[in-house]
């Protein structure tokens, strides 16, 4: 009897092996249900966490420094249980870990990582217990203590996903499938496919890869792994662009006599583009020019935790500002937000470094260049190679060794890496002078496929007369240049774009872009000490909340024929605020004259006041309460099409009217309740998704009250949890993740959490105005 069980047992345990070996790949999200401890405290966190966002910015006690907006950094470490999956190999995959994480299974180290923006993955299949009914413990030790490091507000802890990954031994690589539109003429478009398939087990496979109709054969040794490749076609195929997002997937699969072990599925557009100094870029055969912002990480209210939906929010913010390209300054970004870039169609330039080899910060990227630069560029252009929405890799910026001529060395080095993984879209690097010094870049630029330029395209002409094949964007320009770039671009082809610092306002980076009054602190952000008032960048076109300042208006006109109806057609106005209504207006570089959406400016009567209006008609027409105060020619390209009325303050209703179009502005009476605006009513039940609730201080009319400071404080019931209720001022040290804030300028934002239950989601806002009460829906089905 024991033989017979004996035999039992080893052909059940045969089968199961077996059948673990012919497991596809899977990839479970393994966010929910970790402990996390801090100064010697444990709470339950779900992920995307980022510990500095819970916390007040404190200038006194904020080891990050000016630079990353005065939060304390430090140690932290989580912990979750989990059974052992039945598949042959099991792997840990991290999006993002800030930073110097290691990776400990029941007991044992399993893996490490150093630099916070790069993706990795820890193989933890031999750390498992064989006990499937054993709980295995993981630890995630992060270390964010040794400070500064960052230019800008990094945040600290597990702030990007986590997935359990499993697989049979033999299998698709990690990134193993590359697709590439190889051309695209006579109606058809050619498409490459790299399938690199790797063997982690201890004897010899035969294998067979299949895209399409298409079978390739394999052999792999024990431990080996190779790369095949093939082609097909797709005829008529449609075209990814910014305007015509269309994606297609490339369906692989892994087969072992005759049975599919293995499969991957892949998004991809097909695209082609070119560049040169005669024609410019050129997308799909068509000219195209580039509008850009530069973008932080951060997710502005949230600090750095990536949730998808703020990922896909801050792209379609960017998007609806009129933008076509993003520079992901100055590191990698998430797979969300370049699926999102994918989706709703913007380009991208995937950044990979800040600095190199000589400091800006005590611990930043120089500490770990020389041992870590390939593996972490590896990281980033294997994993982001498939999305058509990047058209160019960067290596750096402003580099502070640039006069050191090794410099070329170390850029020609990083764009081998990046060849390694991706040759077919160009490198480029940002870089600047802050003396007289330029020409002697020329070696380094001639490492760069297009030269960036951080606020010094004004050497275009000197640049290209030296160097006519020199293909040239400004990677980097101030806000309030914003047509004299855009012209820069419209005359010169060798000049292919402008992109702003930057789209958004982050955290960090404290002060810039800020204005001052006299009495308050002077000078620029940089200066010794930094600006302890603030925490944060104030040099968007579009604030942390998601609204739009009057230069992002103006910026999309610029660039774009017809803005949208909803924002008064081709015509916009804002007021300038007048110089000592609040204190003499000081600027610093990264500023614009502080311009608001508003028509109130009380005692401010019977004095004069300047009104901004932006449009392409040929003129424009301005009345205050029905009467018509001034007609003046926008003589397009000589006043920037934009003009400025002189006008004696009333309370009332202001209106331009151009182009068939008006726009207007009316004085808010007192403020009356609160308006709560969300961006979705409806969410998914993952424990993930989001819902941007907008709150207004409105009067009995329905006008924003543009000076409304009210305190408020939010309470979530139900099926959602309170993620972050915050205002756009970078000066107000409420944390983040407060229930209470006081609405600046007449606003602030509510992002609610859902849990893993649907259900509703009750809202409520309390003030000394009325409470004001939303519902939002939570249901299983994907949204």
């Amino acid at each position: 009897m024991r033989l017979i069980n004996s035999f039992l047992l080893l052909v059940i345990s045969m089968a199961l092996c077996a059948w673990t070996e012919t497991m596809a790949q899977s990839e479970t999200l393994f966010d929910s249900g970790w402990e996390f401890t801090r100064n010697g405290k444990t709470i339950n966190v779900n992920l995307p966490h980022d510990w500095d966002i819970y916390e007040a910015p404190d200038p006194a006690t904020g080891a990050t420094k000016e630079g990353g907006g005065w939060y304390p950094g430090g140690k932290g470490e989580y912990r979750k249980t989990f059974k052992t999956p039945d598949a042959a190999m099991v792997r840990l995959h991290f999006e993002g870990v800030y930073q110097k994480a290691e990776v400990f299974v029941n007991g044992q180290k399993a893996g490490q990582h150093a630099y916070g923006y790069t993706p990795f993955t820890v193989d933890i299949t031999q750390n498992l217990f064989k006990d499937k009914k054993k709980d295995n413990e993981v630890v995630v030790k992060v270390d964010n203590s040794e400070q500064p490091n960052c230019r800008w507000y990094s945040g600290s802890g597990i702030y990007r996903h986590v997935w359990l990954q499993t697989m049979p031994a033999l299998h698709i690589a990690e990134n193993g499938v590359f697709v590439t539109t190889h051309e695209v003429a006579d109606g058809k478009a050619t498409i490459m496919v790299e399938v690199a398939v790797e063997n982690a087990s201890d004897e010899l496979r035969n294998a067979t890869v299949v895209v399409g109709s298409r079978q390739m054969m394999v052999t792999l040794p024990a431990h080996e792994k190779k790369t095949v490749t093939t082609s097909y076609t797709i005829k008529d195929p449609q075209l990814w662009s910014p305007e015509t997002p269309y994606l297609y997937t490339t369906d692989v699969e892994l087969k072992e006599k005759g049975v599919t072990i293995d499969s991957k599925q892949v998004k991809h557009g097909v695209r082609t583009f070119s560049y040169d100094a005669e024609n410019g870029f050129v997308l799909n055969g068509q000219p195209m020019l580039i509008n850009g912002a530069c973008l932080h990480h951060d997710d502005g209210v949230l600090g750095a935790m990536a949730f998808d939906a703020a990922e896909i929010r801050k792209v379609r913010l960017m998007k609806e500002a009129g933008f076509n390209l993003i520079r992901t300054a100055h590191n990698p970004t998430t797979r969300a937000f370049l699926d999102a870039c994918d989706s709703i169609g913007m380009l991208v330039i995937g950044e990979a470094f800040d600095g190199w080899r000589t400091a800006k910060n005590p611990y930043d990227y120089s500490t770990l260049i020389d041992s870590c630069y390939k593996e972490d560029i590896r990281a980033m252009v294997q994993r982001d190679r498939n999305h058509p929405s990047i058209i160019c890799w960067s290596i750096g910026n402003e580099v502070i060794e640039r006069k050191d001529i090794r410099v070329v060395t170390t850029a020609r080095n990083l764009k081998k890496a990046i060849l390694e993984w991706d040759n077919t879209r160009p490198v480029t690097e940002a870089l600047c002078a802050w003396d007289s010094d330029w020409e002697i870049y020329d070696p380094h630029f001639e490492v760069l496929d297009i030269g960036g330029y951080n606020y010094m395209i004004h050497k275009h002409a000197s640049d290209h007369q030296r160097d006519p094949n020199r293909v040239m964007w400004q990677t980097e320009s101030f806000p309030r240049d914003a047509f004299k770039n855009w012209q820069l671009v419209q005359q010169y082809p060798y000049v292919i774009g402008d992109i702003v610092w930057t789209g958004l306002d982050y955290l960090g980076e404290s002060g810039i872009g800020r204005n001052y009054y006299e009495g308050e602190r002077p000078g620029e952000h940089w200066i010794e000490g930094g600006q302890p008032d603030w925490h944060g960048a104030y040099c968007g076109d579009v604030d942390i909340t998601g609204y739009r300042k009057p230069i992002s208006h103006y910026r999309e006109m610029l660039w774009k024929a017809s803005p949208s109806p909803s924002e008064g057609g081709d015509v916009y106005m804002a007021v300038r605020e007048p110089d000592g209504y609040r204190g003499k207006i000081h600027q610093t570089s990264w500023s614009v004259w502080p311009t608001w959406e508003s028509w109130n400016w009380e005692g401010w009567e019977g004095k004069p006041i300047e009104v901004e209006v932006y449009t392409k008609a040929p003129n424009v027409s301005l009345y205050l309460n029905d009467r018509c105060v001034g007609l003046k020619l926008v003589n397009n390209q000589q006043t920037e099409y934009k003009t400025v009325f002189k006008v004696n303050f009333e309370p009332g209703t202001l209106r331009a009217e151009a182009g068939g179009k008006s726009i207007s502005l009316s004085t808010a009476g007192e403020p009356a309740r609160l308006r709560l605006t969300p961006d979705r009513r409806v969410i998914t039940a993952d424990g993930q998704d989001l819902s941007f609730i907008t709150v207004e201080v409105v009067d009995k009319d329905g006008n924003v009250c543009p000076d409304a400071a009210i305190p408020c404080e939010a309470i979530v019931k139900g099926q959602g949890t309170l993620l972050s209720f915050a205002s756009a001022d970078l000066k107000d040290r409420e944390p983040y993740t407060s229930p209470r804030v006081t609405t600046w300028k007449g606003r602030a934002l509510l992002v609610v959490r859902s849990t893993q239950k649907k259900g509703r989601a009750q809202i409520s806002i309390k003030s000394s105005l009325p409470t004001a009460t939303l519902t939002i829906q939570s249901t299983n089905v994907k949204q």
